[in-house]
């Protein structure tokens, strides 16, 4: 039985001879709109760089907008095929047409956030390209004082733009003056980029204060209470996945990228690993909080399972099992942030 919130398939009644059915091709600087005429309007586009605003303007006019998953349309697999903006808007009608027949598995659709769910993703994705940044100037600063000889002094520590002038090279001599002044720059940077993390993070502290009840940030501090959680991945993870309402334990596996990928053809049964085809950002940090939930939760039920199955010592079957890792704790934690369900052995922080 399909569920509620099954986004492969369409549950409305669709009536062709009185709908207008309009697909939208979008690029930075130009649309391209197809449509069959007449009657009641339907819309849809794929997802992109324009995001959701076009389905959320369109709806608060009475329109119903939906917002297609790229890689769900099927294409044509010759080596060499035609390509362009009327073909493509073609292959949207048809596969939006038998989506709104209710056929299953012609395209999916995203699920069409608020402008509040979105915006509470930004402070997050911020700190993370901040962070990107941050590792980016320090190593290349390290890598300047390198090519000079320079190995042991740490760009990091708070007195470092005042010890630039006293650094010596291999050769005995004093940093070059575009070195210097690349120096100072690349430092100021860092500076920079370091307070703007802090004040991203204090915002986050401030606003989980103001309203520590709220449904988002009621489960960021349930998940934080969890020893070996801190409260950027229980943010990020909220935001990204848990405070979504997604209908089972295998969505929330496929959401992120976390399930398997299975090639069968006639006698060949393989796997092909893991899809990656759901949020990059959660199944990241689900495999790095996997490595930290064994060191600070030793003696859970999930960890006591991981040692027993990577007990032979394999360097591939532990990758394996971290990855399976990763999944259970991942559905262990929305079952907790949406039931109130503790994961058997998990240790908290008081409260």
């Amino acid at each position: 039985m399909s569920k509620p919130d099954d986004l492969s398939r369409s549950f409305a009644s669709f009536e062709q001879s009185s709908t207008l059915v309009a697909v939208i091709e979008m690029s930075l600087s130009t649309w391209l709109v197809a449509g069959i005429v007449p009657g009641l309007i339907a819309v849809a586009f794929e997802t992109g760089r324009d995001g959701f605003w076009l389905a959320r303007w369109l709806r608060v006019r009475g329109i119903e907008a939906f917002v297609i998953h790229s890689t769900s349309i099927a294409v044509p697999r010759e080596h060499r095929r035609a390509k362009t903006d009327r073909l493509d808007t073609e292959l949207l009608k048809r596969a939006f047409l038998g989506w709104l027949r209710g056929e299953p598995n012609h395209c999916h659709m995203a699920a069409i956030p608020t402008l509040e769910q979105e915006d509470a993703k930004r402070p997050s994705r911020e700190r993370e390209n901040l962070v990107g940044q941050q590792t980016r100037l320090i190593n290349r600063m390290k890598a300047c004082l390198a090519r000079l000889g320079i190995r042991n002094f740490k760009p990091t520590l708070r007195q470092a733009p005042e010890r630039l002038e006293a650094l010596r090279t291999a050769e005995n001599t004093a940093l070059p003056p575009n070195t210097l002044d690349e120096m100072r720059r690349d430092m100021a940077r860092l500076r920079l980029v370091r307070d703007q993390i802090k004040a991203i993070e204090a915002a986050r502290e401030q606003r989980l204060d103001q309203v520590p009840e709220e449904g988002p940030h009621a489960m960021v501090r349930l998940l934080a209470r969890v020893i070996g959680v801190g409260i950027e991945t229980a943010d990020m993870l909220v935001h990204e996945a848990l405070a979504r309402p997604l209908r089972d334990r295998r969505a929330v596996a496929r959401y992120a990228g976390l399930s398997g990928s299975p090639d069968e053809s006639g006698k060949r049964r393989r796997e092909k690993g893991l899809a990656r085809a759901g949020n990059a950002r959660v199944r990241r940090g689900m495999i790095q909080l996997a490595w930290r939930f064994l060191r600070f939760q030793h003696d859970s039920a999930l960890a006591l399972w991981y040692r027993t199955r990577a007990s032979d010592g394999r360097g591939n079957t532990r990758k394996t099992m971290i990855v399976a890792l990763a999944r259970k704790l991942l559905i262990a934690f929305w079952r907790m942030t949406t039931t109130g369900e503790i994961p058997e052995g998990i240790a908290l922080r008081a409260a």
